[in-house]
């Protein structure tokens, strides 16, 4: 049996590590003044973040097309693959996982779309779980099991400088009622099983960075671990200094995908970390 693996760009995996497990991306879209961009592909992170505060209207995302997953997934068929697992953001946040649910019933149960619960590497580690328990041979169950269990694990915790973005997206209604109140704090977010939560707030962003790195020891020892940013990568570079021995191997490095960014705004930082089962 050949297991082929499917996800999107708000996963936020490397190209490195893509081309190395063979896993499939499905761009997001990003909306700017009318025009379409494939997140990731059609427009630099680096270049979205710098003209984000001034766009007006603001930017909005949308979920790939039902057809571009059906597309992919017949590609994988019919060059060997016998099951697809795909892994997408949570219904709860985002279109994704919707659009591949229609397109998977088009074959039954070769594919098998999961809702991760989580944004970014939090979508990501759950497939490089995956990939490495089908790279030493493991059936589809297993994998599965393999998936569900970082699934629950998985910690992804975000310092932003502003609610201004996450209470434009309109999917977290406690952002948009406390937005008068907190014009000037700068809120630190959990994204769980689907829900984002208000762990608290900091007035400053040196008290934000020591709050966000408190929540991130309390985990506990790491099986991976990823330093999240949005364009704020020497900040998350020092960040990486003063964690990386919290885990064996070399801590990741993300300026988060513009899909997830739109909600979140420019110098965000953050965590994605599996804790040791």
């Amino acid at each position: 049996m050949t297991i082929a693996l499917v996800t999107d760009s708000t996963a936020d995996i490397p190209a490195h590590i893509q081309e190395r497990h063979k896993i499939e991306i499905i761009p997001a879209l990003v909306n700017i003044h009318g025009k379409s961009y494939a997140d990731g592909i059609e427009i630099t992170r680096e270049e979205f973040y710098t003209r984000l505060p001034k766009l007006v209207p603001p930017p909005t995302t949308s979920a790939p097309s039902v057809g571009s997953f059906q597309e992919r997934y017949e590609k994988l068929f019919k060059t060997g693959a016998s099951k697809i697992i795909s892994v997408h953001p949570p219904n709860s946040l985002s279109g994704i996982f919707n659009a591949a649910r229609l397109a998977a019933a088009d074959f039954g149960n070769r594919v098998r779309v999961i809702d991760s619960g989580q944004l970014t590497l939090g979508i990501g580690f759950q497939v490089l779980a995956a990939a490495e328990a089908i790279a030493r041979g493991a059936v589809l169950d297993e994998v599965l099991q393999i998936v569900d269990s970082v699934g629950q694990r998985v910690r992804v915790i975000a310092l932003l400088e502003s609610l201004e973005y996450i209470r434009r997206s309109g999917r977290v209604s406690w952002a948009k009622a406390m937005f008068g109140n907190l014009l000037r704090i700068q809120p630190l977010i959990e994204i769980r099983h689907g829900i984002v939560n208000r762990l608290g707030q900091a007035r400053t962003r040196l008290q934000g960075i020591e709050r966000l790195t408190d929540v991130m020891n309390s985990w506990g020892p790491l099986e991976q671990l990823a330093v999240l940013h949005t364009n704020a990568e020497s900040a998350a570079r020092e960040l990486v200094e003063a964690v990386k021995t919290k885990v064996t191997s070399q801590p990741l490095v993300i300026n988060v995908t513009t899909a997830i960014g739109t909600h979140v705004g420019p110098n965000g930082l953050g965590f994605a970390a599996v804790p040791v089962e």
